[in-house]
């Protein structure tokens, strides 16, 4: 590589610098598009809605233990002709009002019911936590996939300007007879095959980009890449066992399945109180207004009469109701209800060994993550000794272009590398406390200041 082109690298190399410096200001982080998708990502918006949902049907179950009150009224008119009667007609106008209320005093199933609502309530929550969590995980994911597919396009595209110039010094060195034409024509492929992986590069970057922008709602994202130098965090605790320990009483999954089981076992009470009674404090009050008015036969002939009163009643009392026989139902709807019980016993059974295998299997691959970072810096730093001690042979003549070509695709690829390991770290972290069941939004802050400012 001679020196004028050296140059030329060193001021595009500022120029893409200054570049991505004023394309930082305006870039967005990570925190900006997760606030952005808690007000728009459907899924987690849904999970909310749930959730108020289960408070309101855990009101319409409290409701079983509250008095119910309810008001009628009606008005008739009879009329009736019996000329066979000393009573020749009868014209009878009736209204009446009644106020009639009910308190259940002893009633299991309502009781059970009630409390499977409450489970309810505890199992949305659970799973507006869950989607949260899961929203954390999505959005950083998404975010980190676009940085990755940059950092390719980046890569592919500093390939093709280094290739760029060894297809043309091939031609110049064909042209004067100091390379064959086999030179030229390889050198002329490899370019070939960079230009196809430039446009997949730059169409996997586009695709990237757009589920960013679904994701959060909207468009034309550029995501805060790492500050530069990258730190990335311990993992704390650094021990497997801490972190199943942690799950076993804090992973949503786990909790969701828990729930299922309790209200499954509130299912079999309920089940079995269709064989118990039930005890009601009934009352009513109603007033009812007659008017009576027709002909009757009397001595000396037929005579009109009418009548007009109210009356009033009133009651109070106790009902008690007991189920003696409801062909086999109870017996068979109890039979049903503990089976689905041992069902959930055992699907609880199964979250628990499934969550405690995956946070396992996320610690370790955290943990191989970050042995893989520390391996590929190694690798950054020894690919750019190579890429120096190749140029310098070159001057000297030991080299050729060929030698710093490839020296520098190795340390673009080592870098590309590099960047992708930080970021499935990072990811990785999060994923983990998702599986212990110990993700908060507060996480989201903690990564994003990780990122350039």
């Amino acid at each position: 590589m001679t020196p004028p082109r050296r140059f030329a690298l060193h001021r595009t190399a500022a120029l893409l610098a200054l570049g991505l410096a004023g394309l930082s200001a305006q870039a967005q982080s990570l925190q900006e598009l997760y606030d952005a998708a808690r007000g728009y990502d459907a899924t987690y918006l849904g999970a909310q809605a749930a959730a108020s949902a289960a408070q309101y049907r855990a009101d319409q179950a409290n409701a079983l233990w509250l008095p119910s009150v309810g008001l009628s009224a009606g008005a008739s008119r009879t009329e009736a002709d019996t000329p066979y009667s000393s009573t020749r007609s009868t014209n009878t106008n009736a209204t009446n009002v009644a106020l009639q209320a009910q308190q259940n005093l002893f009633n299991r199933a309502n009781s059970v019911s009630i409390e499977q609502a409450k489970r309810g309530v505890e199992l949305a929550q659970t799973q507006l936590r869950a989607a949260e969590q899961d929203l954390v995980v999505r959005v950083a994911q998404a975010y980190f996939d676009v940085l990755g597919a940059q950092d390719t396009l980046t890569t592919v595209q500093s390939n093709k300007k280094a290739n760029a110039e060894q297809l043309a010094s091939a031609k110049r060195n064909f042209e004067v007879g100091t390379a064959t034409i086999t030179d030229t024509r390889e050198a002329q492929a490899k370019y070939d095959l960079i230009l196809a992986q430039e446009l997949a590069a730059d169409n996997d970057l586009r695709v990237k980009r757009l589920a960013l922008e679904q994701l959060v709602g909207k468009t034309g994202l550029a995501p805060r890449p790492l500050a530069q130098p990258v730190a990335l965090p311990p993992l704390q605790p650094a021990e497997v066992n801490a972190w199943v320990g942690e799950s076993e009483s804090r992973n949503a999954t786990i909790e969701q399945a828990r729930l299922g089981l309790e209200v499954a076992k509130l299912e079999t009470e309920k089940a079995q109180a269709g064989h118990l009674p039930t005890v009601a404090l009934t009352g009513s009050y109603g007033k009812t207004h007659v008017n009576v008015s027709g002909d009757a036969v009397a001595q000396g002939g037929i005579v009109g009469y009418s009548a007009a009163g109210t009356g009033t009643n009133a009651a109070i009392g106790v009902s008690l109701s007991v189920p003696l026989f409801a062909g086999f139902a109870v017996q068979n709807r109890v039979k049903e209800a503990l089976s689905l019980e041992e069902k959930a016993r055992n699907d609880h059974e199964a979250a628990r060994r499934g969550v405690a295998q995956g946070t396992r299997s996320a610690f370790f691959g955290v943990q191989a993550g970050q042995a893989q970072v520390k391996a590929l810096e190694a690798a950054e730093s020894s690919s750019k000794l190579a890429l120096e001690a190749t140029q310098l042979g070159y001057k000297v003549g030991v080299r050729v272009n060929l030698d710093v070509l490839n020296a520098q695709t190795q340390l673009f690829q080592t870098q590309r590398d590099l960047a992708k390991a930080r970021y499935d770290v990072i990811v990785g972290g999060l994923k983990l406390r998702q599986a212990a069941g110990t993700l908060q939004p507060s996480d989201v802050a903690n990564v994003n200041a990780l990122l350039a400012k």
